[in-house]
């Protein structure tokens, strides 16, 4: 789970660390009020949706004077930027900024253990920084059973600072978001850029902080913030109806039950030339109800051109599934092709309720993929 810049600056100074005093609005005038009460001539107007690259998409923009911030932030404000809509922005003070670095604490699943990321080339083109030059971005595996001790911390500001008062500063800095970090079961807590501004203090002028969404039932104040996206809105609408699906983008949509065979469904269909547009888990029950809301969900997604079901019955008997989506295309009238695949318990009345439909059958993977494939392929064309 996501939470916006504000958000994440206010759970920062709740933990000690320095930020700049900002304002959020929903409004010019709101950001027109903001301005009259912020102690600073020269303000910030920044966009605030769920995604990077504010800056280079015009969401990020300085303002000296009440003129230039009404334009601004009506400019801002309505903004697209990669497909979220700017409903609010951050007004703030400006800071005079001598340098720009990098911090972060994230999960590395490889060291099984959060890893603490630095640079001393912060700011807008950390992710080139990254690509060229690697070796500017230190890292550095936290040992759970201590965290980030004294000593960690400062041989960690030492990669930033040679002076010992920025590096005592810095390192207190570190030990403060490392607590944030673990308290609050955050996946990512990164701050970029931390400043050196010209009076001699370290500041945090931006904040992101992710969440671990399977710890958000320990944090019912973090968890009231979430504002899912439409696609995060059926990923928990299909946990509230008892299956899992993940969004990918393909043309084919997958309906399978157990998540190794979906996985497995998804890597053939990329082996025979197609692209699975989600991971759809039905999981091991034989309710019709739970086929028809997965199938109403997979033929809500715009680019999904042929869905294929694949069912390996277990506990699952494949006669409830046909019901189940005989049932699914009484109430849900489309043009997409439907491939099945239905093998194991009642495999043979399953088919025969499916028999006479419109539905494509087949009797094995491989062939069930390569019709769907195939269709997919014969539609886009």
């Amino acid at each position: 789970m996501k939470i916006h810049e504000y958000q994440a600056k206010k759970m920062f100074s709740a933990y000690g660390i320095p930020v700049d005093q900002s304002v959020v609005c929903r409004s010019v005038e709101d950001a027109v009020k903001a301005y009259s009460h912020l102690d600073s001539q020269r303000v910030i107007v920044k966009a605030q949706v769920h995604t990077g690259g504010r800056g280079k998409a015009g969401g990020v923009k300085l303002a000296d004077d009440e003129i230039e911030l009404r334009k601004h932030a009506a400019n801002i404000l309505g903004m697209d930027i990669k497909g979220f809509t700017v409903d609010r922005v951050l007004v703030g003070q400006a800071v005079n900024i001598s340098k720009e670095l990098y911090v972060s604490y994230v999960i590395d699943r490889r060291t099984k253990s959060a890893i603490l990321m630095l640079s001393k080339e912060g700011g807008m083109d950390i992710e080139e920084v990254a690509r060229v030059a690697p070796e500017k971005i230190h890292k550095i595996a936290i040992d759970p059973s201590i965290g980030v001790p004294d000593f960690l911390a400062r041989e960690a500001a030492f990669k930033l600072f040679d002076d010992i008062k920025l590096v005592r500063q810095t390192a207190t800095i570190l030990q403060k978001l490392y607590k944030l970090f673990v308290e609050s079961d955050a996946s990512l807590a990164e701050i970029n850029p931390l400043v050196l501004t010209a009076e001699g203090d370290i500041v945090a002028i931006d904040a992101k902080m992710t969440f671990d969404d399977n710890a958000l039932f320990r944090h019912p104040e973090i968890a009231a913030l979430n504002e899912p996206t439409e696609e995060e809105k059926k990923e928990l609408f299909a946990k509230s109806q008892g299956f899992s699906y993940v969004n990918l983008g393909g043309e084919i949509g997958c309906m399978v039950n157990g998540a190794g065979l979906a996985m497995a469904t998804m890597d053939v269909i990329k082996l025979y030339g197609g692209n699975p547009a989600n991971f759809l888990d039905i999981g091991g029950s034989s309710n019709p109800n739970k086929v028809i809301e997965a199938m109403k969900l997979l033929l809500s997604d715009k680019n999904v051109k042929v869905v294929l079901i694949n069912i390996f019955g277990g506990i699952t008997r494949c006669d409830d599934v046909a019901r189940g989506l005989l049932e699914a295309f009484k109430q849900i009238k489309t043009h997409v092709p439907v491939v099945i695949r239905l093998t194991g318990t009642n495999e043979k009345e399953g088919r025969a309720l499916l028999a006479g439909t419109d539905l494509h059958v087949a009797n094995t993977m491989g062939d069930a993929t390569q019709m769907a494939v195939d269709l997919a392929k014969q539609l886009q064309n």
